[in-house]
């Protein structure tokens, strides 16, 4: 056992003031790429966190088009704490994994390079990580939107109508979860399960917690670590988004069995009624009802949803829901099965 990890057993510590409690040390591991505007604000509001333990900063750069590079070994000559390390895949799974293996302590969190963390973020997961002995904890992906588009966009990524019940996306009451935003993880079960796997270049944190459940591990939503994130920003990169995200789901039902459920095949499901009603409708008028039905539900339900929300962001709110709907659903129908991972999952 590495003397990181001797410093934070598992077992609760004895109970102390924040004031006179030893704080274990942690280790931020961050995925860069093209990111020279806001690469030294991000290292600087990690580091000046209000928490009372070593941190160190690990930076793993991509082959980026900007001046990435040049401002991390800036950042890195002008603090000891922080490390850079190179990611020459530019992937985030390789970003992250190459991050944990230059990182030194016994507790790691996974950042990016635009969140934005609330200042207690590291105490309230080291606290919690003591108080329930969870592998990973991790809270809210708050949705903050500026543009009307983005503040559309942010309202359906906290509602039950875009995402479904995940509460790092609604919020919630603490406790275990599927998984949880970003993480905050304790390095033995990082070591336990290999890592993220590299196969995945979507949806590599669900698929990683999954692995820690099914080696007996506890992931745990604390919803007092709610994480500022802003939004997609046009209607074409939104639709990327859940594109992707729909296609990469679909592969890790394929590597792990039984991983779907009903709020998964809601999408898909949609998307194949509605292609289904608009192919029979020349023959069969009231095969329209399904495409009519769905818009309706969508209006109305933005209608529940968008109160408070300006008038020029409600408008946009059933195009976002729609948008979010039909492109992870089609991701997830037209996911090719050579996307599939080989070999033992995990492995």
């Amino acid at each position: 056992m590495s003397d990181a990890m001797k410093q934070f057993p598992d077992s609760p510590a004895p109970a102390s003031s924040p004031e006179t409690r030893v704080w274990p040390p942690v280790s931020v591991v961050i995925p860069v790429l093209n990111e020279e505007r806001h690469l030294r604000e991000a290292v600087r509001q990690v580091l000046s966190q209000r928490y009372a333990g070593p941190i160190e900063v690990v930076l793993a750069i991509g082959p980026s088009r900007d001046r990435t590079q040049e401002v991390a070994d800036a950042i890195a000559a002008e603090d000891p704490r922080v490390i850079v390390v190179p990611n020459p895949t530019g992937r985030t799974p390789n970003a992250l994994n190459a991050a944990i293996a230059a990182s030194r302590n016994g507790i790691v969190a996974r950042v990016d390079g635009h969140a934005m963390l609330p200042e207690d973020y590291l105490q309230v997961a080291v606290e919690t990580l003591e108080e329930t002995g969870a592998d990973n904890v991790g809270g809210v992906m708050a949705a903050e939107g500026v543009t009307p588009f983005e503040q559309a966009v942010a309202r359906a990524m906290t509602s039950k109508i875009g995402v479904g019940g995940a509460r790092f996306h609604t919020g919630g009451t603490a406790g275990p979860a599927d998984t949880v935003y970003l993480g905050v993880f304790r390095r033995e079960a990082l070591e336990r399960v290999g890592g993220y796997d590299e196969h995945f270049l979507r949806a590599q944190d669900w698929e990683m917690n999954h692995r820690i459940r099914q080696t007996g591990g506890l992931v745990w939503f604390q919803p007092r670590m709610r994480v500022s994130y802003r939004p997609r920003p046009d209607i074409k990169a939104l639709a990327k988004q859940y594109f992707h995200y729909g296609r990469w789901r679909r592969v890790v039902a394929r590597t792990h069995e039984g991983t779907i459920n009903l709020r998964y095949l809601a999408p898909p499901a949609a998307v194949a009624a509605i292609l289904a009603g608009l192919a029979v409708s020349p023959f069969f008028w009231p095969g329209l009802l399904i495409p009519g039905g769905y818009l309706a539900a969508i209006v109305a339900g933005s209608a529940v949803t968008g109160s408070g929300l300006p008038g020029p962001a409600l408008a946009r709110l059933p195009v976002v829901y729609v948008t979010m709907h039909m492109s992870w659903g089609w991701g997830f129908l037209t996911s090719p099965r050579k996307l599939a991972k080989q070999g033992k999952p995990g492995a």
